[in-house]
């Protein structure tokens, strides 16, 4: 069972909260073991919008693989840093030390800031107080202009409706892009907003656009990534011709059948590294041989389009072939 643990404070936005809270409720109604918690210094929250809140005053006691998430307040309410108190901040910085993974939603990435967890990583915020946020961290490096940033386990977002975006991301780099997706059709969101490039996921990244074709070869690769996939079956499944396959791909995503599953492979061998596992380990549980590929895809981060477009001559021994996927 994962905890994904919502820290309330007063005159907080609802869509901070009800956005990402309804993402992993969703997600548990697909069959994922996830347990939503609300926490607060006291049971009642006043929300900016007039509807209170309840919250157990009480933590529940978490695991490396919980997810605590602070959604935003109103700064003028209490000032952008909120009253978040010195025992949740304490608790915010042990649990990320312990392994696990702290987000923020809006202005809840000022109690990130004030838990220590900002220094020395990459971050964004709501755009209108970004300065403020840069001026009172200035061992931030706070990113504008983007919708959200992912850091060592250490997670922000812009705020309102982002919130969504990335609690997507999160369920599509736990489970994958396929399920992301569907719990993007049953919100009835868009599901495949931009974060910022390097941290983006390929279901935001490589899904803004309307072949349906190239979306249901899409799925199919989503869901089997890890597996060798025949070039004709994934032509099979989009029901067109390879060659066409090929061309509307391309056309579509800016890459190969090849080029995205590649691409899925290593962002979920990114999750697995981050949570302990060895990078050979990781590279044979998405699919790849040994991790000669996967070390060399993760070393070209600025270059990853072009490297997994299939510009680049496969190592031997990687499962790849012009007849493939993978």
């Amino acid at each position: 069972m994962t905890r994904v643990v919502f820290l309330l404070v007063p005159q907080l936005h609802l869509l901070d909260l009800a956005g990402p809270a309804q993402v992993f409720s969703s997600a548990a109604d697909l069959g994922y073991d996830y347990q939503l918690h609300y926490v607060a210094e006291r049971e009642q929250v006043p929300t900016v919008q007039g509807v209170p809140l309840v919250a157990d005053t009480r933590w529940p006691e978490l695991a490396p693989d919980d997810l605590v998430i602070v959604p935003g307040w109103r700064p003028a309410a209490h000032g952008p840093q909120g009253p978040v108190s010195p025992a949740d901040l304490l608790r915010l910085a042990e649990h990320h030390a312990a392994g696990g993974t702290v987000a923020s939603v809006c202005a809840g990435a000022y109690a990130l800031g004030r838990a220590g967890l900002l220094d020395g990583r990459r971050c964004t915020t709501h755009h209108e107080v970004q300065d403020d946020l840069a001026r009172r961290h200035p061992a931030a490096q706070v990113v504008r202009d983007v919708l959200y940033v992912v850091d060592d386990r250490v997670v922000t977002s812009a705020g309102i409706a982002s919130g969504i975006d990335v609690a997507l991301h999160l369920v599509a780099t736990r489970h994958g892009p396929a399920t992301a997706a569907k719990i993007a059709r049953t919100l009835v969101v868009y599901a495949r907003r931009n974060g910022h490039e390097p941290q983006a996921s390929a279901l935001m990244r490589h899904r803004s656009h309307l072949s349906d074709s190239v979306h249901r070869v899409q799925d199919l690769i989503d869901s089997r990534y890890a597996e060798p996939l025949p070039l004709a079956e994934l032509a099979a499944a989009g029901g067109v011709a390879e060659r066409t396959l090929t061309r509307l791909f391309r056309a579509s995503t800016g890459l190969t059948p090849l080029g995205y599953q590649q691409l899925l492979r290593v962002e979920r061998a990114e999750h697995l590294i981050g949570h302990g596992t060895t990078v050979e380990a990781a590279a044979r549980a998405v699919g790849f041989t040994d991790a000669r590929m996967l070390r060399r895809l993760r070393a070209r981060p600025t270059s990853s389009d072009r490297v997994l477009s299939g510009s680049s001559r496969p190592e031997s021994g990687t499962p790849q072939a012009t007849s493939r996927a993978a």
